[in-house]
């Protein structure tokens, strides 16, 4: 059966072999396991997949059944390594597939470097089924399980027809993105990213205070490092309040801990209103009246002096780390309960990491689930009134652990996030949330609204094990978590050995691009590449993904691969390449560790890498293109299917735009790059006109920014205009490099697109 371009799939069990479009996928199948076909919808281009099932009559909260054995074929996973966040991991075996792995993508036949067309690209989606949550896993006889659990002793009985979504096709992205909208529409539970609204503030540049002041931060310092970025001409336009503005205590009994700078994880919310440090001349103890000098003084301030857009501060799920603290008069409509946390065996198998321990051995002051509509609702409508206008809620996955009691894990996250979105969309405009530490399928399955999610752990600004994988863990996770929300990169330092290549990185992944830069210490050099004067930013359109021949290669640990990104322009692709072998997952230590020497590695580009480049070619484009490198700046002309080749060092990057090229009525040949100097140099393109009349030929573009312009033109232009007025240019003849210089905007006018005209 064909269902939309590039997407064929019938899906069996036959003679205890799992076929996929006649390829065999698992065999040895267990007799119990059932294939139940995913109902096509009409009309539209949903995949013709199926479900997997299971047959059992055994009432428990958790069972484990095996499906059957996955060998000789590779594989990419992406498993939570620790209770908050997944990774990837590539394997060839059934035993090779982690625990807790909640996306599975096989290559049922291998073609080289796997990113030939014939390549079947099957993708295994285990899901919610009722008040149950379905994982893979192996085991030592190479067979796939599936590991289903309810979080609650008293939940137990499940269906089990509809545990895994698998389907298959020759076009990796359609496949999940076709699989994913097959699952929207049988779960209900959950929206697709495509269908959300998605924020402004992604198109703007950022501060935010975590990494700067963790939990120290005050309005004092608020007020400094927004007037510090400001000074070197890349004015923030949104700032994060992180962790450090709320009202908290601890327990007298409790136990604290902090990690490295960070929060006391046995903390409680005390108030819904900010601390001290937020209030007009507050001191430490004093009680605010006026809420006018409280937080709304503080966001009033910053707004007007700094021309701010958006202002979102930080909060966990449950309130705090700790929740809400139980007992005491201002929460006690709530009706917290303190609970004890109790994670799955497969997390603890992993890691559970001593956040988690620390919040299990203090408990959770959980909100009464009947009452949480109006602790969110009254939080964040406080914030509203002093002109906060979104909010980042972090600590989401703590939910799983509290499901005892509450009909299990998925029905108590669940009325979580339904309570949350409400009142975001009650209390905030344009859908201003971003989502953290949410990496589990109890609450991605349960999203209908948030557009925005952290796709990978934090930016650890101390830590060299932690960068490149930073960079490939995002990348790889975005897969799976940018069906449902675009991918947030996290912050970073602009001053940081490492700092270019967490940069280059952001340029490509389609995120926000913010900093946590303390006051005073910024590269202004490298923030240019990301910000433009007004503060805006040239976003990429997508969340940036692996290129297919990186789908199964490991680029952090087989020494001979390069992580390859790839997005797109309104016209033009972008190509991130990074080196990150040295670090990743280690199995037998359960963390993240350097594991080799640094190693130099070669690799190839080529314009078909930009998976969806002809979506944004003219109609007829041949498949020629122009590749501009931005650090080497050199510029080099393919043809379809030809490539370059790219040496980096360890921890080193290089960044490709892709453009289409034109051939014009006169013959001659043309291509515009962008901004040459910044990033993601196409996202300044935002018009692009061809007119053609025989001999004469000509260009018209929009274009946004300032600095150095260049495209390719095969032969030298006659003129060129910038809103109407002649001026100079430069061509480099034999190469065919073009390039003109564009002033700064008005600095009265944001988003000023210049109008550029080019007779050719």
């Amino acid at each position: 059966m064909t269902v939309g371009a590039g997407i064929s799939v019938t899906v069996s069990v036959s003679e205890g072999k799992l076929m996929v479009c006649g390829n065999c996928i698992l065999h040895d199948v267990h007799e119990n396991i059932v294939i139940t076909p995913a109902a096509s919808a009409s009309g539209d281009a949903l995949i013709d997949g199926a479900f997997i099932g299971v047959r059992s009559d055994q009432k428990r909260s958790r069972r484990v059944f095996p499906i059957g054995k996955l060998e000789g074929l590779r594989f990419m996973s992406l498993f939570r390594y620790n209770f908050w966040w997944m990774t990837q991991w590539m394997g060839s075996s059934g035993k090779d597939i982690p625990i807790e792995t909640q996306f599975l993508l096989v290559e049922a036949c291998e073609n080289g470097d796997g990113a030939d067309e014939s390549t079947l690209y099957t993708v295994f989606l285990p899901i919610l089924e009722g008040d149950f949550r379905a994982v893979l896993q192996g085991n030592e006889n190479n067979e796939m399980e599936i590991c289903l659990e309810s979080g609650d002793p008293a939940v137990d009985e499940f269906e089990g027809s509809h545990l895994v979504f698998v389907a298959a096709g020759s076009d990796p992205f359609d496949v999940i993105t076709s699989s994913m909208k097959t699952i929207e529409k049988h779960l209900e539970t959950f929206s697709h990213r495509e269908s959300k609204k998605t924020p402004d503030m992604l198109n703007w540049f950022g501060w935010c205070t975590w990494d700067a002041f963790y939990t120290n931060v005050s309005a004092e310092g608020l007020k400094q490092g927004l007037e510090s970025l400001a000074m070197g001409g890349t004015p923030p336009k949104f700032v994060i309040i992180d962790d450090g503005w709320q009202t908290v205590s601890m327990d007298s009994n409790g136990i604290p801990y902090r990690a490295d700078n960070s929060a006391n994880f046995a903390d409680r919310l005390i108030d819904i209103r900010e601390n001290y440090k937020f209030r007009k001349n507050g001191k430490e103890g004093q009680r605010v009246v006026d809420p006018a000098l409280g937080l709304a003084y503080v966001v009033n301030e910053i707004k007007e002096k700094h021309a701010l857009k958006y202002v979102y501060v930080w909060h966990a799920i449950a309130g705090y780390w700790g929740g809400v603290k139980p007992g005491i008069p201002e929460m006690q409509k709530y009706e917290p309960k303190l609970i004890y946390p109790i994670s799955s065996p497969g997390v603890q198998s992993n890691e559970m990491g001593d956040v988690l321990k620390s919040i299990s051995t203090n408990g959770v002051g959980l909100v009464n689930p009947d009452k949480v509509s109006d602790f969110y609702d009254e939080l964040h409508s406080y914030l509203a009134s002093a002109g906060i206008d979104g909010v980042k809620v972090d600590a989401q996955t703590i939910l799983e652990t509290l499901g005892a009691g509450h009909g299990g894990r998925v029905r108590l996250v669940r009325k979580y996030h339904q309570a949350l979105e409400a009142s975001i969309s009650r209390n905030f405009s344009d859908n201003n949330i971003i989502a953290c530490m949410n990496h589990h399928t109890d609450g991605l399955y349960s999203a209908k609204q948030t557009a925005v999610m952290r796709s990978s752990d934090d930016f650890f600004p101390r830590d060299p094990a932690s960068h490149t994988i930073h960079v490939a863990s995002v990348a790889y996770n975005t897969i799976f978590v940018g069906e449902f929300m675009q991918p947030d990169w996290d912050m970073f330092h602009s001053l940081h050995p490492m700092a270019e290549y967490h940069g280059a990185a952001r340029a490509v992944g389609g995120c926000a691009i913010y900093v946590s830069d303390k006051p005073g210490q910024h590269d202004f050099n490298l923030l240019k590449k990301l910000v433009l004067p007004d503060g805006s930013v040239l976003r990429a359109k997508l969340p940036g993904r692996p290129t297919r021949d990186c789908f199964f290669s490991d680029p952090v640990r087989d020494r001979k691969s390069l992580l390859k990104i790839w997005n797109l322009n309104d016209f033009t692709g972008v190509i991130g390449v990074f080196n990150c072998q040295g670090a990743g997952w280690c199995k037998q230590k359960r963390r993240m560790v350097i594991h080799e020497n640094p190693c130099t590695i070669t690799g190839v580009i080529r314009s078909r890498d930009v998976d969806h480049l002809p979506k944004v070619a003219y109609e007829g484009w041949r498949g020629d293109a122009i590749m501009y490198s931005h650090r080497g700046g050199e510029m080099v002309y393919l043809s379809e299917n030809a490539s370059v080749s790219v040496t980096l060092n360890s921890r080193e990057y290089e960044i490709f735009t892709v453009v289409p090229v034109k051939e014009l009525s006169n013959g001659a040949k043309f291509a515009p790059i962008g901004l040459v100097k910044m990033f993601n140099s196409g996202g300044a393109i935002k018009e692009l006109k061809y007119e053609c009349e025989g001999e004469n030929a000509s260009v018209g573009l929009k274009v946004c920014g300032c600095g150095l312009f260049g495209a390719y033109s095969s032969t030298p232009p006659k003129r060129i205009t910038v809103d109407s007025q002649q001026v100079e240019f430069r061509y480099e003849e034999g190469l065919g490099l073009l390039t003109l210089t564009l002033s700064a905007p008005p600095p009265e006018e944001e988003l000023y697109l210049w109008n550029i005209g080019i007779e050719i």
